[in-house]
């Protein structure tokens, strides 16, 4: 899709750019006296969040912003493969994959040798990350993303949207309230900040989230410090659209010229704009990139003098902005003290920009916070739902903390690279680097660039370790990694990942061993007739009676055998449902042998086995056919029978 000719215009790119307008400034309504979640901030955190909670009409929640209305342009704009798979769980991913811009290579310029205050072209490659995911890595206006958000919270169930203009003023958590979990500890007071509509409000809250950005008053009302490295250094960041003669202005580049500095070039959604990051100043100790008094021409002025002898007609400025690179991480993500070592419950949170803040060109940020509440949201559901044990929300902390020190070393490394002379002499305090540097950088980390190869460490809810090699290719904590099967009732080709949607329910994946699956000696039949009708299976357990049988675990089988018929296969794989009992036919596929699913994951083919991924997509464990009381015990660690 091409749009942006005839100048930059935010909003919906399925509307023409002659006719799109930007969303009007929403009306202001009182906020709720009382509600079970509030959400402080509607950065892509705090919207991912209120978008996997919008789904659940028995769970009260407000968010709430301190902005007149959505966001318009700016600030982050890679999307990767992880996000894009989060997106698919909402059911979003076509529009972005319709509508963004492709990362499918990388441009490295370096000075020239031959003219050094010149710049020339070392090479060009493929995206390290390409492969990693059934999606690619791509760039688009953050503001897109977070339309896409909204319009989904308010076409739910629950029609939740956000109320804008309110500044949190002040926010108490009483402690000796929070281990009671029908409580309301949180008092929040806000202050309406729209003109001429002065007026204070207080809500009171089970849960309080803080998505509010890296300045988060909630994670200043919490007392949680940021620890890490302050700003040293500047950049300038801004979406353009220019007539150049700089031959890769539509490839993402990494520029480095011989003593003015350097500039990473991001082509953006459309096939006009493109974001420029430019190296500017160093900053004295304490001082702050506002305190340069640089104006969008003067970043312009300095890519051109990098860019060299290339040159840069910008003839719009949609956006920039100016922000100093520094790392930093919340000493603890929740409100009990760090390690928790009375074992208490959270109820007050941090995500997002609020608890990690970092430099913007690795495209981390979104791609961090946006997983942050994909993980905390399931649990507070299911806890709220009294489907799971409290002790669930202890684990948000210490499976986003790690990710997020993660995040921070890794800034760190890739601003060093992106910043430092590749001309630099020797005893000099630069150090010399060269954009072969990046690249063998972005190589090495691709996967953590990605999101795909994020995992977490082994809990209640990560385990099973033991049993890898039954599916070399499913790694345990590490998100469900997507390939296609085919449906036996049709035969149509469907991706698995794209059957863990975002509403809060487990899946457990049968892979059949080489037995016919009609065969009752099959270890596959076995486990399908346990989960059917065994008073011990977690499937019958933790359902209500009243309820569909897959409403809490929702159970798929994928066989090796190529000629099933399923009126022949067990009942429980295609159940009744819904007020009509009408079947499911969408949960038995069989692999396809062009693309073998159990060659692709390495699974083992005369074993099989079974995959139990939570809802947040992560695999949380892997058990043989046969381990019936395994998995049985697993799910009694925290789940509550209805």
């Amino acid at each position: 899709m091409q749009f942006h000719l005839n100048g930059f215009k935010p909003g919906n790119y399925q509307i023409p750019d002659a006719a799109r307008k930007p969303a009007p400034i929403p009306p202001i309504k009182d906020l709720p006296k009382e509600v079970d979640v509030l959400i402080v901030g509607c950065g892509p955190a705090g919207l991912a969040l209120a978008r996997q909670l919008a789904e659940f009409p028995d769970i009260s929640t407000c968010i709430v912003e301190q902005k007149t209305g959505p966001m318009l342009f700016g600030q982050a704009d890679g999307i990767s493969c992880r996000t894009m798979e989060i997106m698919e769980a909402f059911n979003t991913s076509e529009m972005l994959v319709k509508e963004a811009y492709q990362l499918h290579q990388n441009a490295f310029w370096e000075p020239d040798s031959e003219q050094p205050n010149q710049i020339k072209r070392t090479h060009k490659v493929a995206d390290a990350r390409l492969g990693l995911s059934e999606f690619t890595h791509c760039v688009v206006n953050q503001a897109r993303l977070h339309e896409l958000l909204l319009d989904g919270m308010e076409n739910s169930v629950t029609q939740l949207v956000p109320h804008y203009s309110r500044q949190l003023v002040d926010l108490t958590v009483d402690a000796k309230l929070t281990q009671d979990l029908n409580a309301h500890p949180i008092t929040a007071t806000f202050e309406r900040s729209a003109a001429g509509a002065a007026k204070v409000e207080t809500v009171k809250a089970r849960y309080v989230v803080g998505t509010d950005g890296a300045r988060s008053a909630v994670r200043k009302g919490l007392s949680i410090k940021l620890e890490g490295d302050s700003a040293n250094k500047a950049w300038g960041v801004m979406d353009i659209l220019l007539v150049t003669d700089f031959p890769d202005i539509r490839v993402k580049s990494f520029i480095q010229s011989k003593q003015d500095g350097a500039v990473m070039i991001v082509p953006r959604e459309g096939g006009y704009l493109v974001r420029l990051y430019v190296e500017l100043d160093l900053l004295d100790k304490g001082q702050r990139a506002a305190a340069l008094d640089l104006d969008a021409q003067a970043i312009i002025a300095k890519a051109q003098k990098i860019m060299q002898p290339y040159t840069l007609d910008v003839k719009e400025v949609a956006w920039w902005s100016i922000y100093e690179v520094g790392q930093r991480v919340a000493d603890r993500f929740d409100d009990t003290p760090a390690g928790n070592p009375e074992g208490l419950i959270p109820r007050a949170f941090v995500a997002g920009d609020a608890c990690h803040t970092h430099s913007p060109k690795g495209g981390w940020g979104l791609n961090t916070s946006l997983p942050d509440t994909f993980n905390l949201g399931w649990k507070l559901a299911a806890v709220l739902q009294g489907k799971a044990d409290p002790k669930l929300l202890q684990t948000y902390s210490s499976e986003r903390r790690k990710v997020a020190q993660m995040l921070i070393d890794a800034d760190r490394q890739m601003s060093a690279l992106v910043a430092t002379s590749p001309t630099a002499n020797k005893g000099a305090n630069q150090t010399k680097t060269s954009t072969a540097d990046i690249e063998k950088f972005i190589a090495k980390q691709n996967g953590f660039i990605a999101g795909t190869s994020i995992g977490y460490d082994p809990s209640f809810i990560v385990t099973g370790l033991e049993n890898q090699s039954l599916a070399k290719g499913f790694k345990i904590g590490q998100r469900f990694h997507s390939a296609k099967a085919l449906r036996v009732a049709d035969g149509r080709p469907q991706h698995l990942g794209h059957l863990n949607k975002a509403d809060g329910r487990w899946r457990i994946f049968i892979f059949g061993d080489k037995k016919n699956p009609t065969d009752k000696a099959s270890g596959a039949y076995k486990l399908v007739e346990y989960l059917a009708n065994s008073e011990n299976s977690p499937v019958k357990k933790y359902t209500p009676k009243s309820a569909d049988i897959d409403s809490i675990i929702d159970v798929y089988s994928v066989f090796q055998q190529q000629d099933l018929a399923i009126e022949e296969l067990h009942d429980f794989l295609w159940p009744a449902k819904g007020k009509l009992g009408l079947r499911d036919y969408e949960k038995i596929f069989y692999t396809d042998t062009a693309k073998d699913i159990f060659e692709l994951r390495g699974i083992d083919r005369k074993q099989g086995c079974m995959l139990v991924v939570r809802p947040d997509q992560h695999i949380a464990n892997i058990l043989p056919l046969s381990a019936h009381k395994k998995l049985s015990d697993f799910f009694a660690e925290f789940m509550l029978v209805p």
